[in-house]
């Protein structure tokens, strides 16, 4: 079966500026006549300021996935699989997770939320014995800790909410000012 073009082809040679579609980093070019701005090699981070780390969706999933396993162990060597510790460990990582995933993959860090609450509470789960055991464990973990999953995902949807909001707000200045 043969395959048609779904857009038109494009004969005229690019000159000048390139269009709009392009990212912005095809479109900042110097003007002509001026050589570039000299980069510094590593970017000067100001004293006092906190890292601002932005994570991909799959980096953001990989770091709450490995940090809330991290947690879980430590909650079973040092406070003996308390639920309520991990519970309020998994807050703070729903909130970093979703203050540092990029703004492109905001929507991922919502989804990640519970299914590292779940990864990392396999070394906290009850095991009677055997496979079932852990799992009936890691079930009934799930059902009397819902209270802190649905918490920590509330916290990475409003913070992802806000942080899309003002995303959102900002390209529009952008546009009308540009």
């Amino acid at each position: 079966m043969e395959q048609h073009r779904t857009r038109p082809p494009q004969h005229a040679p690019r000159r000048g500026t390139p269009p709009a579609h392009l990212p912005p980093q095809a479109r900042r070019r110097p003007p002509a006549g001026r050589p570039p701005a000299p980069r510094s090699e590593r970017p000067v981070r100001q004293p006092g300021r906190m890292p601002n780390p932005r994570l991909t969706g799959l980096g953001g999933g990989l770091f709450c996935l490995a940090v809330m396993f991290l947690l879980g162990l430590l909650d079973q060597l040092l406070f003996g699989a308390s639920l309520t510790v991990y519970g309020v460990l998994f807050l703070p990582v729903c909130a970093l997770t979703a203050l540092w995933v990029r703004g492109s993959d905001l929507l991922t860090a919502p989804v990640v939320v519970p299914i590292a609450f779940a990864a990392g509470l396999l070394p906290v789960a009850d095991d009677s014995g055997g496979i079932l055991g852990r799992l009936m464990g890691l079930v009934t973990g799930l059902a009397t800790q819902a209270g802190w999953l649905y918490g920590g995902t509330l916290i990475a949807g409003v913070i992802v909410i806000v942080r899309r909001v003002r995303l959102v707000n900002r390209r529009r200045r952008a546009a009308r000012v540009g």
